[in-house]
């Protein structure tokens, strides 16, 4: 007798855990992704990680507007023909020949104004780089690639366009520009871009 009373609260329990445990699994509907879905980083963004996502979107957009617009005003200045520029120009592969020849100008404002020019002409590379492209981003990245872009620049001028030679000395003003631009603008400009991204995922 005593052993069928322990053998109906035994079985009782055991029901009453089974019921626990249907009640838990109905408490939590959640389904676990499997496959590909498993793989997605799914975004999980708040109401201001998505305005930060946005405002970057912006940022980039105006930067590349700005990066086109540069490029045809690189294109007009630096690759149209001037015939009437031949027997004035000649190549250039010595370092610092040409700099003397503008600073040998009788006016000064001739020398800042050749100087100047190629100086500002590489500005606008050292502030949209780091937008455009993060992982162009240092101190020393955004002057090589400056440099490999209007070193073609400059072939393509010697070789191809009437009126125009390639000139080292150009290069080198061209790439002092961009980094002037990187550590005034660009640089701050970038880090607040893609770490505000970043920070936002």
């Amino acid at each position: 007798m005593a052993r069928t009373a322990a053998q109906s609260r035994t079985t009782r329990k055991s029901k009453a855990r089974k019921k626990g445990r249907t009640a838990r699994k109905g408490k939590s509907p959640k389904k676990s992704r499997t496959g590909w879905a498993a793989r997605v980083r799914w975004p999980t963004w708040g109401g201001r990680g998505l305005v930060s996502v946005l405002v970057r979107a912006l940022v980039m957009l105006v930067a590349f507007a700005f990066m086109v617009a540069f490029a045809v005003v690189l294109a007009r200045l630096t690759l149209e023909p001037s015939p009437a520029s031949v027997a004035l120009t000649h190549t250039n592969l010595h370092p610092g020949r040409s700099l003397k020849a503008y600073l040998d100008q009788p006016e000064l404002r001739d020398a800042v104004k050749q100087i100047g020019g190629n100086v500002l002409l590489g500005v606008p590379f050292g502030i949209l780089v780091p937008v455009l492209a993060p992982g162009a981003r240092g101190i020393v990245r955004v002057p090589l690639i400056t440099a490999a872009v209007m070193l073609l620049v400059e072939l393509a001028q010697g070789a191809l366009v009437t009126g125009r030679a390639f000139d080292v000395d150009d290069v080198i003003l061209n790439t002092t520009g961009a980094l002037l631009g990187y550590l005034l603008v660009g640089r701050r400009l970038g880090r607040a871009v893609h770490t505000s991204s970043g920070a936002a995922r």
